[in-house]
């Protein structure tokens, strides 16, 4: 009984010491930010097509230009203020894909460019890779295995 009363008390006073999030703000500033670097990327792409590229090369233009870009914030610690006011709205998949590549580069480049930035570089972004190359072959071979017109092909 006694350990009930101490955590109620404990979950009392957590609830006093944390800031209450104001989640409307919160919800609102990832939305309108997340959509803002989607403009900025509808803008790289209408502006190379615009330029009479063809679509499959703007396209990897576009994904080029964001990881730059969001590569670039995070070297001068922009991204990082932007992730702190807008929340997952910074972290549309490729922006937030490349902070998450470079900020532990960054942060660990003091232990030298092999054990530090190469070691340090896909901690978070490592088993992302993994993963996703896995899952594609796995996914290429279910459907090398079940397309009738992808085996006559082999």
């Amino acid at each position: 009984m006694e350990s009930i009363n101490t955590n109620k008390e404990y979950q009392k006073y957590v609830d006093k010491k944390s800031p209450n999030s104001p989640i409307f703000k919160d919800c609102f500033n990832a939305f309108w930010v997340g959509g803002l670097i989607c403009v900025i990327g509808q803008i790289i792409y209408d502006y190379f097509i615009f330029r009479g590229f063809p679509q499959d090369l703007t396209s990897t233009i576009v994904s080029i230009s964001l990881i730059f870009i969001s590569a670039f914030l995070t070297a001068i610690n922009v991204f990082n203020k932007i992730g702190k006011f807008a929340g997952a709205g910074s972290l549309i998949p490729i922006t937030g894909f490349a902070n998450s590549i470079i900020s532990p580069a960054m942060e660990y480049k003091s232990e030298g460019y092999v054990m530090g930035v190469g070691a340090k570089m896909f901690t978070v972004a490592g088993p992302v890779l993994v993963y996703g190359i896995s899952t594609s072959v796995i996914v290429g071979l279910v459907y090398l295995l079940f397309n009738t017109q992808a085996i006559m092909l082999v």
